[in-house]
Formats: C-alpha cells, sequence, structure tokens
C-alpha cells in the first residue's frame, strides 16, 4: 500500500486506529474453544468484521502465532485474507539480520504473507534493513522509543560528547535509508513528550504508536503532539480492543471500543 492509498483511507474513516491482533487462545471467550474447530481463527474473523468500519490498519503480532507452531502460521496466514483490502498490514516481526537473512525475512513478510509493512530492528544497522526498503509500496516500521519499562535501559541513553540520545540517533540515521514513503517509526504512547522532538527529526513520516489502551498512553497528547500534514499517526490498540469482554458479546464490546477511540480521533482529522 503506497502512502497516498494509507492517506485516504484515514481520510475517508475518519480514523488512525490500528487493531492489533494480538490472539492468545488463553484469553479468548472459552464458548469459541468449545464450538468451533479453530478458535482462533473465528476470533479474528469476528474481531476484524467488528472493527473494520473504524480501522485503518491491522497490526499481527506474529509472536502470538508462531508459538503454535504449523496450526499458527497457518493462522496468521488465513487472517491477513481476511483483512478488507483498504486496510494497511503490520507484521508486528521485529525483525533484522545480516544482508542475506533480511532477504529471506522480507520474502517471507512481503511476498509470501502479502503483508504492507514489517516491523524491524535497526541495532546491526543499515544493511540489515535495506532488503525491507527494496520492494515497491512496502513499508519498514522501525523500532526507535517502544512503549516498554525497558526502554529506559538503553534507549535514552545520552551519547557520549552529543547531547541526543540514542534513540534520536537511531531515528537522525535511519530516515536516510529510506524516505517518508517507505518507512515509519516505532515510537510508545507511554513517551507522549519526547514526540515533539521527535518530529522535528522526521517531520512528515508517520509513527506508529503502540501504548494505547492497557498500557495506559494518552491518545489526545499523542494526536496534538504528532500529527502531521500527512496524518503521520498510526495508533495501535490491542488488548483494550480484542479483550473488551471475554463473553459471547465480545464483538459488540470490540465494535464500541473501537468506535470510541475513532471518535476522539475524529475530532483532529481535516
Amino acid at each position: 500500500m503506497n502512502i497516498a492509498s494509507l492517506k485516504n483511507n484515514i481520510k475517508t474513516k475518519r480514523s488512525l486506529l490500528c487493531v492489533g491482533l494480538d490472539t492468545d487462545v488463553e484469553k479468548i471467550p472459552e464458548f469459541l474453544k468449545t464450538e468451533f474447530e479453530n478458535p482462533v481463527l473465528e476470533f479474528n474473523k469476528r474481531i476484524i468484521n467488528a472493527t473494520k468500519d473504524y480501522t485503518v490498519a491491522y497490526k499481527i503480532n506474529t509472536a502470538f502465532y508462531e508459538a503454535e507452531g504449523s496450526n499458527g502460521w497457518y493462522n496468521l496466514e488465513e487472517t491477513i485474507k481476511l483483512i478488507p483490502k483498504d486496510c494497511f498490514i503490520i507484521a508486528d516481526a521485529k525483525r533484522a539480520d545480516i544482508g542475506n537473512t533480511s532477504e529471506m525475512y522480507a520474502r517471507a513478510f512481503f511476498q509470501k504473507l502479502k503483508a504492507d509493512a514489517v516491523t524491524v530492528a535497526p541495532y546491526m544497522g543499515k544493511d540489515s534493513v535495506t532488503p525491507f526498503l527494496n520492494y515497491p509500496d512496502k513499508w519498514v516500521i522501525l523500532l526507535a522509543l517502544t512503549s516498554n519499562k525497558g526502554s529506559q535501559d538503553f534507549q535514552y541513553l545520552k551519547l557520549e560528547n552529543q547531547q541526543i540520545t540514542l534513540y534520536q540517533q537511531v531515528i537522525t540515521i535511519s530516515k536516510e535509508w529510506g524516505s517518508q514513503n517507505n518507512m515509519m517509526f516505532v515510537v510508545g504512547a507511554t513517551h507522549p513528550d519526547e514526540i515533539e522532538s521527535i518530529r522535528k527529526i522526521v517531520p512528515d513520516h508517520f509513527l506508529l504508536v503502540p501504548g494505547v489502551g492497557s498500557q495506559g498512553g494518552d491518545l489526545e497528547s499523542i494526536l496534538k503532539k504528532g500529527l502531521n500534514e500527512n496524518y503521520g499517526l498510526l495508533i495501535n490498540v490491542s488488548r483494550a480492543i480484542i479483550y473488551a469482554s471475554d463473553k459471547k458479546d465480545f464483538e459488540s464490546a470490540a465494535y464500541i471500543k473501537a468506535k470510541e477511540y475513532r471518535d476522539i480521533m475524529s475530532k483532529f482529522i481535516q
């Protein structure tokens, strides 16, 4: 998906919502496990149908599927097929390795799974990321400032003889590897004050923002500080939507939550 299509969907739906399909079989409603042969796929299908009118992207954390072996990989493939064509598909796989290995990762997620984007770790540098950037209308979403507590361990370290942090250096260097048309950055909603400084480095790029909802990120603060002329934000919400209820009303509960988030976002979208 190119940037024009993504922006058009945001404008049409007046939404920046990205729903995370981090489906844990232990957390889905019990009735699905007794009534359906493939409860995970049934759950995903119903969540997608319930949220698609308010959602512009779906992020699939591949770990939840890989943990189930071949059946999990089947569910990953089939879940992607269920996502509407107008929605941006993110494989949250956090890959990157030496060049020829990254080429295989890129082939897996872009050619085989047909994802629009894949999350990539920057630690190994440019040659580990470049293979993902060689696919037209596909995106790298580079880990920059993550939403977890452990982000404090390394990402905030000040570089010697410089007044910038490691995460700022990562963004400053890596933005030259691609462009606003094929590279986004992960910036956790748990760091709203840092978004302003990040926007000075990458004023035109999209940011994927996890951490709203169960992790406590403040949505309105993120919107005020992060929006740009391209809209420039995908706001990921996972558990707060897909596990809004663990009963038979989980679809309607997910629909209501997705609409609530979209309604807040729509006030900021022109």
